[in-house]
């Protein structure tokens, strides 16, 4: 008995996290422009992998390195809400959160651009 009211609660858990996965995703599509560009590139960029990727893990290499990229542009999409919601007044730490931040996005985009680079270029 314990056990199916564990798997019940798992799936509850589950679908309410999903939703909010979702919401996050739209939330982050409606004010980012760089989510939408990446979103919008990511179908691409996997059809590419896996129509032109030599093997299975140069594919997985290639669809992980452009999923990366999405992933850590949600996370400085956080931090920068985060940010704005504790004061819209210019403060240095402030600068320097959402620099780092932007500057995560870049090491993920470089990651990408080598992944993709040696995968093809060799």
């Amino acid at each position: 008995m314990w056990f199916k009211n564990f798997l019940g609660l798992l799936q509850r858990r589950l679908i309410g996290a999903f939703k909010y996965s979702v919401e996050g995703l739209l939330a982050a599509w409606k004010s980012e422009e760089a989510i939408k560009v990446e979103l919008t590139l990511l179908p691409v960029l996997i059809v590419l992998a896996l129509y032109f990727g030599p093997g299975k893990i140069e594919k997985i290499l290639l669809i992980g390195s452009a999923i990366l990229v999405l992933i850590v542009e949600l996370l400085n999409t956080g931090l920068e809400k985060t940010i704005d919601r504790i004061s819209q007044e210019r403060h240095e730490l402030s600068k320097i959160v959402k620099d780092i931040g932007s500057a995560a996005v870049l090491a993920a985009l470089l990651n990408l651009l080598m992944v993709w680079g040696i995968i093809f270029l060799g």
